[in-house]
């Protein structure tokens, strides 16, 4: 698919204009940054959908000092994120806030999102469930979502240091967008992979207890830095490049 498809195709399936700009602004900025299987490739994956839920509308359901909760109401997770991003740049906490939202799935390139709240000047870390498809490096029946971990740290060069790290080998979008096999996707670490696969069941666990009985979901860590520590980091780096530094 070309990238001036992603709009008219997107229209195509009925989502608002509104909705088109998210979805097409998300899918383009994946594929400039080399995550093909979370870029035009899912757009592909939705026309493959049988009936998409174009009318649902993410809601705040619970605002509370250092809480709130929203429920996607089953819309796209991409479109629940959005909007609790918006919300957080435009009211930010005091100091920190933990985001929990119900209903949310999928959600793409986690990056994105902190990415966003980083650029506003804000911390965050960002992690969301999906079907389980990580089966511990004993055998056996997949226990975890890939469950992917976003943290951006904002900096007064405007250069966030961003780590966004999926759980498995490769990623399920690879495996959509036909870049990676079925069966490669496997806790990463080779011979160390029960620390991925550690991590994978602790964040799904994480999520899960939060978001009860609601299908999949996403949980937000959004907090004012009291220090700008990234300037130095670069200092030191000097040439490596970091992580979030490709364009």
């Amino acid at each position: 698919m070309r990238p001036e498809d992603a709009r008219p195709r997107l229209a195509a399936l009925g989502f608002s204009p509104a909705d088109v700009d998210t979805l097409a602004d998300h899918f383009l900025d994946a594929e400039r940054r080399g995550q093909h299987g979370h870029g035009l490739s899912r757009i592909e994956w939705l026309e493959t959908w049988d009936e998409l839920p174009l009318d649902a509308a993410p809601q705040r359901v619970v605002v509370e000092p250092g809480y709130e909760r929203w429920d996607g109401d089953g819309g796209l997770g991409y479109l629940t994120l959005a909007a609790v991003v918006e919300t957080q740049l435009a009211d930010p906490p005091p100091h920190a806030r933990v985001v929990v939202c119900a209903r949310t799935f999928p959600t793409g390139s986690l990056g994105y999102w902190v990415r966003k709240l980083a650029a506003g000047g804000l911390v965050a870390v960002l992690t969301a469930t999906s079907p389980r498809r990580l089966p511990s490096p004993a055998g056996g029946a997949p226990l975890a979502g890939t469950n992917p971990l976003a943290i951006a740290i904002p900096s007064s060069d405007g250069r966030p240091i961003v780590a966004d790290v999926s759980m498995g080998a490769v990623t399920y979008g690879a495996v959509l967008a036909g870049l990676a096999r079925p069966e490669e996707l496997v806790p990463f670490g080779g011979e160390q992979a029960h620390k991925a696969f550690a991590l994978a069941l602790g964040l799904h666990l994480l999520v899960d207890a939060l978001v009860p009985d609601e299908g999949f979901g996403a949980v937000l860590l959004v907090a004012r830095p009291e220090a700008d520590p990234v300037p130095a980091l670069r200092d030191v780096a000097g040439a490596t490049r970091l992580p979030g530094d490709r364009v």
